[in-house]
């Protein structure tokens, strides 16, 4: 059978929901996917950079710059960001601004979406974030998936993100605790949820 091919496009300013992107990919190609791991571009100037967003650009400097190209390929598509104010964020925001011709084409239609995120506090809007984030892809056309209850690392009580909309992580608002082992896992569940359900609307 043919592998499905996945996309994972992210913005990540501390690195966090970097760490998801790549638990994701993880999990797809676990699924026998083919994998795209991209950034989208940056719009804050190189000037305005504190040393934690220097390290992260460093250490994602070999991811490409995601294109309408890659949004094409892909049978299935996870879109991930951080939280900006309960709302995705405008790097990702302008990625996804810029597909108007692919609308027009109707290009994405029955493609398989889902959408992951990183917040600075428990309750920082890991779900308002999805949900907003979910709206142009309807427009689109994709077909919305989550996690479901079926992966019991959902029920879990400790402090953390995950949820059956899909992964996310709490990083502090000094963003400097990384994504639990549930989270990273949780993650995986996405990417491999993905991947098998875009396989099935090959």
């Amino acid at each position: 059978m043919e592998k499905p091919k996945i996309l994972i496009v992210f913005y990540s300013m501390n690195g966090n929901t970097a760490k998801l992107a790549k638990a994701l990919a993880e999990g797809a190609k676990n699924a026998n996917a083919k994998i795209r791991l991209r950034q989208v571009q940056e719009l804050i100037p190189e000037d305005k950079f504190n040393d934690v967003m220097k390290k992260t650009k460093e250490d994602l400097k070999d991811i490409p710059i995601a294109s309408n190209d890659d949004l094409v390929w892909a049978d299935g598509i996870a879109f991930g960001t951080p939280t900006r104010f309960g709302n995705v964020s405008a790097q990702l925001k302008q990625f996804i601004d810029q597909t108007g011709g692919l609308w027009m084409k109707g290009a994405l239609i029955n493609k398989v979406a889902t959408v992951f995120t990183s917040v600075s506090t428990q309750h920082g809007g890991h779900e308002t974030t999805i949900f907003t984030s979910w709206a142009p892809l309807i427009h689109h056309g994709m077909i919305i998936i989550g996690v479901p209850y079926s992966e019991q690392r959902l029920m879990s009580m400790e402090l953390g993100g995950g949820g059956p909309y899909g992964a996310s992580s709490v990083s502090s608002p000094n963003a400097n605790i990384d994504p639990t082992k549930n989270d990273l896992e949780i993650a995986k569940v996405q990417g491999k949820r993905l991947a098998e359900v875009a396989r099935k609307m090959m």
